[in-house]
């Protein structure tokens, strides 16, 4: 196991649900778990997109944002995932956080109240500025070059 524990940072949060707050499902996990405030159930039809609420609101220290990622087993068993994947929270928002779903599935979904339906990862990030060049080939070279989509092959 590796002795090097991944840094913390204080982040304030009301809650203005009744679940828990986000937690790490293990110790090396890097996304809390989200759930939804819900006051019943909610059948999401296949091709369905809704914006969930999870009743937490956020204080993130400049310099960090927080990403609302899919759940894997959600995405794979049931279709459901972030539409707008990974979603931002800006250090400046204090609104609630929405988790958008869509369902890509083929049946039916029913979502429950407290049920896991995002990851949020806390990430740091830096700001850019621009040093402007004249022409793409005043760039620096690389290997890659302008390689895109596709360019290293499929295996």
């Amino acid at each position: 196991m590796n002795d090097i524990a991944a840094p913390t940072i204080q982040v304030r949060v009301a809650n203005t649900g009744s679940d828990a707050l986000p937690a790490y499902a293990t110790p090396q996990s890097a996304g809390l778990d989200l759930r939804a405030r819900l006051d019943g159930s909610v059948v999401l039809q296949p091709g369905e997109r809704r914006l969930v609420p999870t009743g937490l609101h956020i204080e993130l220290p400049d310099g960090f944002e927080a990403q609302v990622r899919p759940r894997s087993g959600l995405a794979y068993k049931q279709g459901i995932t972030v539409l707008n994947s990974p979603g931002t929270i800006d250090a400046d928002y204090r609104g609630e956080i929405g988790v958008l779903l869509i369902h890509h599935g083929q049946e039916p979904f029913t979502l429950e109240p407290g049920e896991r339906i995002a990851q949020l990862v806390v990430a740091a990030y830096a700001r850019v500025e621009w040093s402007s060049v004249e022409q793409p080939e005043d760039l620096a070279i690389t290997d890659r070059g302008a390689g895109g989509f596709g360019h290293t092959g499929t295996a």
